[in-house]
């Protein structure tokens, strides 16, 4: 069995169980996992993923599913963040031996950290299937529109970018040398607005109605109130902008590397795939809402991507259904210290010699993003060898960052 530990076992435990898929949890993860697990709405127990660490209420790691509520902290900010990946027709001996303006094309093509689109070369084909939704939420929640600098051409002009922090674009070689392209990203500038509006929404009906819970961050909506479908409305929105980001950034991609590269094709459909976000789903014979915090749906056959930090291996798995966690398996290799640690604990040198091979970013702005930062990625799949199985092992070649 891959559960390592399991936090209120028993059955005359007053709060629910916490089943966790490793023994490497920090004590600040431990509390927020049984903090989680008093709220009285939790369906069944809560599942901890092989890469769980601390978060900002909620555990980074956890997959909490609740009846007839949801903890919009535990959603986060970045609403809808995941990956998208594909393999290539061509093989690593067709690429060049100096990848530089490979990645100097992706960066032209991409806008990067704080960059943005401008308005004349912003994704307008996607941005009208949005459109009506956004201006919905705008209408009704005037606030968002003092979240963001010039808001109507905010999420336009970041439909299509990277941001920055764990966020990449990469090139990568499976165990067959054939050519992959990756990438991660969320909802952006808008989906960070419609999160934060919303927790301190939770937290304020939290003052009013007088709910007794063990963290502040952990306030809910319960369905039925006004703000649980509000915010529902509102979630999906930035999840399905989240999944058109990823899209679109992908065919700048594409876009950018065809005239580098031999003629290629994609060989199968981009798998696409969330893990910060919440859907309704059947478990355990009941409907429920199952909120995912850093981890991704690994429902039996479902691909799903796990990528390691930036200088190590990343995965492409196929999802073996397992109920326990809620048919869900980790979102990556997890993040062992704090970025303010990283920085403080490594210099430069280290960055260089731990991303040697790869063409990426080397500087001291990425240090926070240095592998030794995460936890050993291969430690993390072999703790959920029942929730997938490894399709293809991915090593990369190639980073951008923000």
């Amino acid at each position: 069995m891959p559960v390592k530990m399991e936090l209120n076992a028993g059955a005359n435990h007053s709060h629910k169980p916490v089943k966790i898929y490793t023994r490497d949890v920090e004590s600040m993860a431990l509390s927020q996992l049984k903090n989680l697990s008093q709220l009285p709405f939790i369906h069944s127990h809560i599942a901890a993923m092989p890469d769980v660490h601390t978060g900002i209420g909620a555990t980074v790691g956890a997959v909490i599913p609740t009846k007839s509520a949801i903890i919009p902290a535990a959603v986060g900010v970045d609403i809808g963040c995941g990956m998208v990946a594909a393999k290539l027709t061509i093989k690593s001996s067709q690429l060049p031996d100096n990848l530089k303006k490979i990645r100097d094309e992706i960066e032209r093509a991409v806008p990067v950290g704080a960059r943005a689109h401008n308005m004349v070369s912003a994704r307008t084909s996607a941005c009208r299937l949005l459109e009506p939704g956004i201006e919905r939420l705008f209408e009704k929640h005037p606030t968002l529109l003092k979240m963001l600098k010039q808001p109507q051409q905010t999420w336009v002009k970041q439909l299509g970018t990277l941001g920055s922090g764990n966020h990449f674009i990469e090139v990568c070689f499976d165990e067959s040398d054939h050519v992959w392209l990756m990438l991660h990203s969320g909802s952006r500038g808008i989906g960070n607005a419609i999160g934060r509006y919303f927790i301190q929404l939770a937290k304020k009906d939290l003052q009013r109605n007088w709910q007794n819970i063990p963290d502040r961050d952990l306030a809910y909506f319960t369905e039925g109130s006004q703000h649980f479908e509000e915010y529902w409305e509102a979630v999906a929105w930035a999840q399905e902008y989240a999944r058109i980001n990823r899209e679109e950034m992908f065919n700048l991609v594409l876009r950018a590397v065809r005239p580098l590269l031999p003629d290629f094709s994609l060989e199968s459909k981009a798998i696409n795939c969330h893990h910060n976000y919440v859907s309704y789903e059947r478990h355990y014979g009941e409907q429920v809402y199952v909120t995912r915090k850093g981890a991704i749906r690994a429902g039996e056959g479902e691909l799903g991507i796990i990528p390691g930090s930036m200088g190590a291996r990343s995965y492409i798995v196929r999802g073996k259904g397992q109920e326990e966690s809620f048919c869900s398996c980790a979102h990556g290799a997890g993040r062992k210290m704090s970025r303010t640690e990283a920085r403080r604990r490594f210099k430069r040198e280290d960055l260089l010699a731990q991303t040697q091979g790869v063409e990426c970013r080397k500087d001291k702005g990425v240090l926070d993003e240095i592998p030794a930062a995460y936890k050993d990625i291969d430690v993390v799949m072999e703790n959920q060898s029942d929730l997938v199985e490894v399709l293809h092992t991915l090593k990369q070649v190639l980073c951008v960052k923000g």
